[in-house]
């Protein structure tokens, strides 16, 4: 199966979560979280630096959960076109 490249758009929503996640982190390790979250360190570490910047939607809910983010508003951080467009 051939996947599609990614848009520009596209990646830099990824990055964008990427950096919002790491930021709600904070001081806790990404182990920690990882474990807390029920995932691999390593899927958290390619989502956080944006080498997985589509992850599945439970994914990422469970990490928002146990960050403590509603998807509210990582949808607002990730998903808000007009500075994105600006950004790309």
């Amino acid at each position: 199966m051939v996947r599609v490249p990614l848009t520009a758009l596209e990646r830099l929503r990824g990055e964008r979560l990427g950096a919002l996640l790491r930021q709600a982190r904070g001081e806790r390790s990404m182990v920690e979280v990882a474990a807390a979250a029920g995932i691999s360190p390593e899927t958290l570490r390619k989502i956080e630096t944006g080498r997985a910047p589509t992850p599945s939607f439970f994914t990422i809910a469970t990490i928002a959960s146990t960050l403590g983010i509603s998807l509210d508003e990582l949808f607002a951080t990730c998903h808000d076109e007009a500075n994105l467009s600006a950004s790309a």
